[in-house]
């Protein structure tokens, strides 16, 4: 997976990786080598079963740099076993742990009761507040069900809306429960269809943006179709400085400035 095209307009923070993932993991030194010469300088590796989440820690814990997020993600709440949320519970003041998530909802996939995943979202999101830490969301199709579960909390959600991909409308009720939006490889398609999200990209406030790859998954033009890594967060950056009508660099900045504060990470801490 060498990524001899791209150019590092670091430092970044690819908010969203499951490291944890066989594709990565077989060879996690050369991903976060070829992260570091892209400019990334830390990385999120995001949990989502029980098992995947004290993976996750473990990795964290074994490599500068990276840090992590623990939970059960929507889709595979159904295989989650008794004792498995409270694994998640006693991770939660494991060291490097920064985040609460993947958690959310999902009407794509039909692999959990929808009622589940609402409960289980409403765990992860008590259990977030109770330690002070942000959210990950998961939403796909299913904006109106994930806005309306959060707006019934009554206050303030710490999070992000990761793998953004609605619409303005949208954007703006995320971004007025609190939350900050994180774009994928999906902004750098050239699908007409994905305009609306480019359209978010470009007008949101940049104090709330953010950056992902979401390896293995939804790898960026012009590695669409391929294995992800998190080298390739900065042609998403770069995309979306693109469409903002400024440097690279200067958003490279920024996101990494905003995710910093998000998770408080250490800025000396570098992979």
């Amino acid at each position: 997976m060498a990524e001899t095209s791209i150019t590092a307009i670091g430092p970044l923070v690819d908010t969203h990786a499951h490291l944890d993932d066989s594709r990565m993991a077989r060879d996690l030194p050369g991903v976060l080598s070829r992260a570091r010469q892209a400019g990334v300088t830390q990385v999120v590796a995001i949990g989502t079963t029980a098992e995947s989440s004290q993976d996750t820690v473990a990795l964290a814990q074994a490599h500068r740099g990276v840090v992590a997020a623990i939970g059960i993600q929507p889709n595979h709440g159904s295989e989650a076993q008794p004792g498995d949320w409270e694994r998640i519970v006693e991770l939660t003041d494991a060291p490097k742990v920064v985040a609460i998530g993947e958690t959310g909802l999902d009407r794509y996939w039909d692999r959990t009761p929808f009622s589940l995943q609402q409960d289980l979202f409403d765990r992860h999101l008590a259990l977030a507040f109770e330690h002070e830490l942000p959210v990950i969301i998961h939403c796909r199709q299913c904006e109106a069900d994930t806005i309306a579960q959060l707006e019934r909390l009554g206050r303030p959600v710490s999070g992000i809306l990761h793998s953004f991909t609605g619409n303005w409308d949208d954007a703006q009720a995320f971004l007025a429960l609190g939350l900050h939006l994180s774009f994928a490889g999906m902004v750098t398609f050239r699908n007409e269809s994905l305009d609306p999200l480019r359209e978010v990209a470009a007008r949101m406030p940049i104090d709330r943006l953010l950056v992902e790859t979401d390896s293995p998954y939804l790898s960026p033009h012009p590695f669409r179709g391929k294995t992800n890594e998190p080298a390739r967060v900065a042609l998403t950056c770069s995309r979306i400085a693109e469409l903002r009508g400024m440097g690279a660099e200067t958003l490279a900045l920024q996101t990494t400035r905003n995710a910093r504060h998000l998770f408080r990470l250490d800025d000396t801490e570098t992979i």
